[in-house]
């Protein structure tokens, strides 16, 4: 059996967070033990760009933030297990997994911490009337059959739930060709970040339809189509607003629940709240000496937040298996919250949602005189001026997407500055034209001033040859 100081369980960004903070403080022997290919979690497959300006003041994809992580692990000569299942997790601090190279495996640690993130509520958990037909898929699994596998679950969409997964899954299908019908949101407001309502669903006239569901399925080899209706304030069907819409891909947004089947085991208390592990502001769990962060305490906003958290847990796992008391430094920590969606995005002409901070203001940019700088109303900063004044006259977004590379893997790629919006779909064809040749680096370029724009086309993950 081997012998650790701290184990990690899941090489996400809490995962990471934890180890690095775990070695800091004076942990002799940190191991993170990940079950998929590389370290990242769920970060890997989310390539579109908003991470990391809390935590590095800059706008990162989900592949950039983890390749940052990775290489602060690799200078730290953190020792990690990749490909590698975690089966067991006894009350003692016995770690059981399985990988290919060594078969079963044995570790005893002096602290654990948990870090296995949060899955998707299924469609069981929706009791929605209908059979079984194929094309009924979870928003982040067609996340990662787009952009990990480089496969498209459908060509006609209907997205239930309007969290962000849902509402950047809309986007993603839109920019790969697909035809989004519908984003359908049982609450009264959607459940998605502002600039996510903005750029995912207004930039491509998207519908969003809220307080209405999916009443029932259609189809039985595979889906035909949905019905879906308006509820009232009970959350109850409103007879007479029955809409049938034809699809083939039903996507399901409708909220993450953490992956808490190890803590079960390990005979933690479970928050019924928030079905993850009870912790204390140490984030040490009911069992001593486990301890748990991230989406597997409770699902975060942002994944900046995740990362903080696991410097907390890490630095209090260290502490325990060196026998020293935890202290309190940085466990009172509260990240700001990210105000979610909006009720209604204005079809109003010149009417822009400001996506420069959360608050999203609705600005009014009114005529103005040729050469004279036009005149906002609505907006409470000057930021909110100059966004709604750019967004009616040059309105720009930065691309994100993927490209197949010579043997088969998918590449996340992005361009390194904003783009006119309007030709997104112009420049998605110029790369899906073409081929990657590995090894790949973060970062270089791959196409320069694509489309005639000012942008060069880059990686934002190193790969290298199956």
């Amino acid at each position: 059996m081997r012998l650790v100081d701290v184990a990690v369980i899941g090489g996400g960004p809490a995962g990471m967070s934890a180890a690095l903070a775990a070695k800091k403080k004076g942990a002799e022997t940190v191991l993170v033990i990940e079950r998929d290919d590389l370290l990242g979690g769920i970060l890997q497959q989310c390539i579109h760009n908003g991470f990391g300006l809390h935590r590095f003041g800059e706008e990162l994809t989900g592949p950039e933030y983890a390749e940052r992580y990775e290489k602060l692990i690799k200078e730290a000569d953190i020792e990690f297990l990749t490909r590698t299942m975690v089966t067991n997790l006894s009350e003692d601090k016995v770690i059981t997994c399985l990988n290919e190279k060594d078969g079963k495996l044995s570790i005893k640690a002096k602290a654990v911490i948990l870090a296995m993130g949060c899955r998707e509520r299924s469609r069981g958990a929706l009791n929605v009337p209908g059979d079984r037909p194929a094309g009924i898929i979870t928003a982040g699994t067609a996340q990662k059959f787009v952009n990990i596998k480089g496969y498209m679950p459908g060509k006609e969409i209907v997205i239930l739930g309007s969290g962000d997964i849902g509402l950047i899954m809309a986007r993603r299908m839109t920019l790969e060709g697909a035809k989004v019908k519908a984003v359908c949101e049982i609450m009264e407001d959607s459940g998605g970040l502002t600039r996510n309502i903005v750029q995912c669903l207004k930039d491509f006239d998207i519908p969003l339809k809220l307080h209405h569901t999916v009443k029932e399925i259609h189809g039985k080899e595979r889906l035909e189509g949905v019905t879906v209706c308006q509820v009232d304030d009970n959350l109850n069907p409103v007879d007479g607003t029955d809409e049938y819409i034809s699809c083939d891909t039903l996507m399901l947004s409708v909220g993450l629940i953490p992956e808490n089947e190890l803590s079960k085991k390990a005979g933690i208390k479970i928050d019924p709240k928030t079905r993850g592990p009870m912790v204390d502001d140490h984030r040490q769990t009911s069992v001593s000496g486990i301890f748990a962060c991230g989406n597997v305490v409770k699902v975060h906003e942002l994944v900046d937040f995740v990362s903080e958290e696991g410097e907390i847990a890490g630095s209090a796992a260290a502490c325990y298996a060196m026998g020293k008391e935890m202290n309190d430094e940085g466990t009172k920590k509260k990240p700001l919250s990210e105000k979610k969606g909006v009720k209604h995005l204005s079809d109003e002409e010149n009417v822009v949602i400001c996506t420069v901070c959360p608050v999203g203001c609705s600005v009014k940019v009114m005529p103005s005189a040729e050469g004279e700088e036009p005149e906002t109303v609505g907006n409470r900063c000057p930021r909110g001026h100059k966004y709604a004044v750019m967004e009616c006259t040059a309105a720009q977004r930065t691309l994100t997407t993927i490209m197949a590379s010579s043997d088969g893997q998918m590449i996340p790629v992005k361009t390194d500055r904003p783009v006119p919006k309007k030709m997104l779909l112009d420049l998605m064809k110029i790369i899906n034209e073409k081929t990657l040749m590995l090894p790949i680096n973060l970062g270089d370029i791959i196409i320069k001033r694509i489309g005639g724009t000012e942008a060069n086309l880059i990686c934002t993950r190193t790969f290298c040859k199956k």
